[in-house]
C-alpha cells in the first residue's frame, strides 16, 4: 500500500467498495457536506458514481476509465466525483437509480449520474466504456459552462419528476376486501409460470423468494396443485442448478439463463437469508430431503464464509477472483480427473461434466438432473453408499477449492441485511429442529443489540473494524423489527417483544408519513438529499413499507394495539388496487392480503410446558398463526390471567377472542386446520 501512485479521500472510509477505489486517480470523495460544499463554492459539477463491492460491471468500468490517468483528469478538471456504496446508502441509490431511469428508461450498477452543486442530476446512466464515458463528461460540461439557464431548467424538470416518482400511486381503498383480486393476481402469475424449468418464463432467472413465499402459501392455503407444483419445481430447480454451490452451498444472486444453470457468481447475505426462510417453510409442506440438504449447506456456507467473530454477518462475496467472474467456483474436467480418480465418471454423470455443464474456457459448472434415490437406482448404488460418496466428493473439492484465490469479500455489517438471516435461522429452526440455528440467530441478534442500536436507542445500518456508522434507514428498522418478533414466537422470551414494539415507537416518531399513510425511506433528520422518498415496491428485498405492514399486523394482536392493525390495514388499501398490474412487485403485500382476508389465528401456549409444544406446533406449516407463549404468570394481552399451574395450555383465538383451551399439539392443530 505504501507504494500506490495515487490516494484519495476514500481511504479514510470502511466500506469495502469505497477502499477498492481509493488508489484511482480520480480525485474522489465520499457523499457528505465537504463535497457538497465544494461544488457549490466551485460552482462544479457533482460526478456521483454508485455501485457495490461485488459488481463485476462496476469492476470493469474501474479498471477501463477510474483507473485510467486521461480519464481521471478529464473527471478532475471538470467534477466534484463522489463515490457511493449503494448498500451502504441506499438512500442516496434510490434518488439517482430513480433519476437515470426517468432518464433512460432502464438501470442498474454501476450508477453513473451527473448533478448540479446542489445535486439535482440533469444527466446519467449506467456502464458506459471509455471512449463513450469521455465523450459523455466533455459534452455535459461543456453544455453546462455554455449554456447555465438551459441546465438549470432542466435539473428543475428533473427534480420534479423525481418528486413525482416518489409520490405513491394509490387505489381508491378497500381493494383489499375484493373476493376476485387474489384469484385475478394468481391467475397472471401462472401465465407467467415456467412450467419445465421453474420460475417464471424467460432470462435472467432472479430467485425472488418473497414471489415463491407468498405462492407457497396461496397453493397451500387454496389448495391449489398448480401452484403448489410450480413452487416445488422451482425450489428444486433451483437447488439443482449452478445457482447453486454444490460444493460449498449458498445461492449465487441470479442465473443469466433459463435453466438456472450459469450464475453471475457473487452471493449476496441478503438471497440466502431470505432462501433459508422459503426452503424452510417449503420443508414443513414437503420434507423433501433437497430442502434440508439446501438449509444445512446455506448455513454452512454462512458460518463458514459469511460470519464474523463478533456473530454478525458480512455483506457478499465477489463474482470474481484474478480478475475472472466464477473462477473460484468452476472446474476443468483435467482438475476433476485428478482429484476424484476412480470415481470421475460417476462424479461426472452425478454432476453433467458434460456438454450440459459445460460454460467456457474448458470450464464447467457443477449441477444437477436427477434426485438421489433414481440416480442411484440406475447406477446400482444404494441411496446410502451415494450418500457417502457425495460427502467424499465434496470434501476433496472443498479441500482443493481452499487452495485457490478467494473472491473479495465485503465486510461491512448491514442492519437489515443480518435481521433477515435472523429471520431465515428462525424459520430453519422451527422447520428442523436444530437448536444450532436458534443459537446462531440468538448471538446475531445479541449482536445488533450490543453493536448497531446506538446509545440513543436507534438503530445504525453499517457497521465494520469496530465502527457503527450511518443512521438506520427504514428497511433497518422494518426489517430488525421483524426479526425480533420472530424471536419472541420462537422461544416466548419478552424482551425481544419489547424491543419491537420500541423501535416500532421510533419508526413512527421518525418515519411515519400521516398525511400519506406510509413511512418514508430516511429519518425525519435526514438533511442532504434532494428528496425523501418512499419504498412500496417489493423486488428482490421486500419493500420497507410492506414489512413494516406486517410487523404492524403481528404487533396488533400480540400487544393489542388496534390501532397497528388500522394502520396496516390502511397501507394495504392503498397499493391494493394496483396489483394486478404487477404482482411480482407486491408479492410481500400480497403474503398480509393473505392475513387480512383470510382466516388467521393467535395462539397462545401457558405453562411450564409452553415451549415445548411451542416448538412441536411451528414444525408444521401455519402461516396463519401469530403465536405467543408463556411458561408463567404473564401480562402479555393473549396471555394474562391464563395461567394455571401444574398445567399447559393451549387457546386457539381470533380477534382475541379465544376457544376453550386444548392440552396437545394435536387439539391445537385440528382447531386450527378445520374447514
Amino acid at each position: 500500500m505504501q507504494n500506490q501512485k495515487y490516494t484519495n479521500e476514500l481511504i479514510h472510509e470502511t466500506s469495502p467498495y469505497l477502499l477498492q477505489h481509493a488508489h484511482n486517480p480520480v480525485n474522489w470523495q465520499p457523499w457528505g457536506e465537504k463535497a457538497l460544499n465544494q461544488a457549490k463554492s466551485e460552482n462544479k459539477l457533482l460526478l456521483i458514481s454508485i455501485g457495490y463491492s461485488a459488481c463485476h460491471w462496476c469492476h470493469v468500468m474501474e479498471h477501463e476509465s477510474f483507473e485510467d490517468t486521461e480519464v481521471a483528469q478529464v473527471m478532475n478538471e471538470h467534477f466534484v466525483c463522489i463515490k457511493i456504496d449503494r448498500e451502504e446508502r441506499p438512500d442516496i441509490d434510490h434518488i439517482y437509480m430513480t433519476a437515470v431511469q426517468l432518464l433512460t428508461g432502464r438501470g442498474g450498477w454501476p450508477l453513473n449520474c451527473i448533478a448540479l452543486p446542489d445535486g439535482r442530476p440533469i444527466w446519467g446512466g449506467t456502464y458506459f466504456p471509455k471512449d463513450s464515458w469521455v465523450e459523455a463528461l466533455e459534452a455535459v460540461s461543456g453544455f453546462y459552462a455554455e449554456n447555465p439557464e438551459k441546465t438549470e431548467e432542466y435539473a428543475a424538470k428533473m427534480h420534479r419528476g423525481i418528486e413525482q416518482n416518489a409520490l405513491i400511486s394509490v387505489s381508491n381503498g378497500q381493494a383489499n376486501s375484493d373476493p376476485l383480486l387474489l384469484p385475478a393476481l394468481l391467475s397472471k402469475w401462472g401465465n407467467q409460470f415456467d412450467t419445465k424449468n421453474g420460475g417464471t418464463k424467460g432470462a435472467p432467472k432472479f430467485m425472488l423468494p418473497n414471489n415463491w413465499q407468498f405462492l407457497l402459501r396461496s397453493g397451500y392455503q387454496f389448495q391449489d396443485k398448480k401452484i403448489s407444483d410450480q413452487v416445488k419445481l422451482t425450489l428444486q430447480k433451483m437447488a439443482f442448478g449452478g445457482l447453486y454451490d454444490q460444493i460449498g452451498g449458498g445461492f449465487a444472486r441470479y442465473s443469466t439463463d433459463e435453466i438456472w444453470k450459469v450464475p453471475h457468481f457473487e452471493k449476496m447475505l441478503y438471497d440466502n437469508a431470505q432462501l433459508l426462510g422459503l426452503y424452510a417453510n417449503a420443508f414443513k409442506t414437503d420434507p423433501n430431503p433437497i430442502y434440508r440438504q439446501v438449509i444445512e449447506e446455506t448455513v454452512v456456507f454462512l458460518k463458514r464464509e459469511l460470519l464474523s467473530p463478533e456473530y454478525g454477518f458480512y455483506s457478499a462475496l465477489d463474482a470474481d477472483s484474478e480478475g475472472e467472474e466464477g473462477k473460484f467456483y468452476v472446474w476443468t474436467k483435467t482438475e476433476l480427473n485428478q482429484i476424484l480418480n476412480s470415481d470421475f465418471a460417476l462424479f461426472s454423470e452425478y454432476f453433467n461434466v458434460n456438454s450440459l455443464g459445460f460454460w467456457e474456457h474448458n470450464n464447467y459448472i457443477l449441477l444437477r438432473t436427477e434426485e438421489n434415490a433414481s440416480f442411484a437406482a440406475s447406477h446400482q448404488l444404494q441411496e446410502k453408499e451415494l450418500e457417502a460418496k457425495l460427502k467424499t466428493w465434496k470434501s476433496l473439492l472443498h479441500t482443493e477449492r481452499k487452495k485457490r484465490i478467494r473472491p473479495g469479500l465485503d465486510d461491512k455489517i448491514l442492519a437489515s441485511w443480518n435481521a433477515m438471516t435472523i429471520t431465515g435461522l428462525l424459520s430453519c429452526y422451527n422447520a428442523l429442529g436444530e437448536n444450532e440455528y436458534l443459537e446462531l440467530a440468538l448471538k446475531n441478534a445479541a449482536f445488533l443489540k450490543s453493536k448497531m442500536i446506538g446509545i440513543d436507542g436507534r438503530l445504525v445500518h453499517s457497521y465494520k473494524n469496530s465502527q457503527a456508522k450511518i443512521g438506520g434507514f427504514l428497511e433497518d428498522y422494518a426489517f430488525v423489527i421483524e426479526a425480533f418478533i420472530a424471536l419472541f414466537e420462537s422461544t416466548g422470551e419478552k424482551c425481544w417483544l419489547d424491543e419491537a414494539a420500541r423501535l416500532t415507537e421510533i419508526t413512527f416518531a421518525e418515519f411515519y408519513d400521516p398525511e400519506k399513510s406510509f413511512f418514508r425511506f430516511t429519518s425525519t433528520d435526514q438533511k442532504d438529499l434532494i428528496t425523501r422518498t418512499y419504498e412500496i415496491y417489493d423486488n428482490v428485498i421486500p419493500a420497507s413499507n410492506s414489512v413494516m405492514a406486517k410487523n404492524l399486523f403481528r404487533l396488533s394482536y400480540l400487544l393489542d394495539l388496534p390501532e397497528y392493525l388500522k394502520t396496516a390495514n390502511k397501507m394495504l388499501d392503498l397499493v391494493s388496487g394496483n396489483m394486478t398490474d404487477y404482482p411480482s412487485g407486491y408479492s410481500n403485500w400480497t403474503q398480509l392480503m393473505l392475513d387480512m382476508t383470510g382466516t388467521h389465528f393467535e395462539v397462545a401456549i401457558v405453562g411450564e410446558n409452553a415451549l415445548n409444544l411451542l416448538k412441536e406446533l411451528q414444525k408444521n406449516y401455519l402461516p396463519q398463526v401469530v403465536f405467543c407463549a408463556g411458561t408463567s404468570e404473564n401480562e402479555l394481552p393473549l396471555l394474562a390471567n391464563r395461567f394455571v399451574a401444574g398445567k399447559t395450555l393451549i387457546y386457539i383465538c381470533q380477534n382475541s377472542s379465544c376457544q376453550l383451551p386444548v392440552h396437545t399439539v394435536e387439539e391445537a392443530l385440528r382447531l386450527i386446520r378445520k374447514k
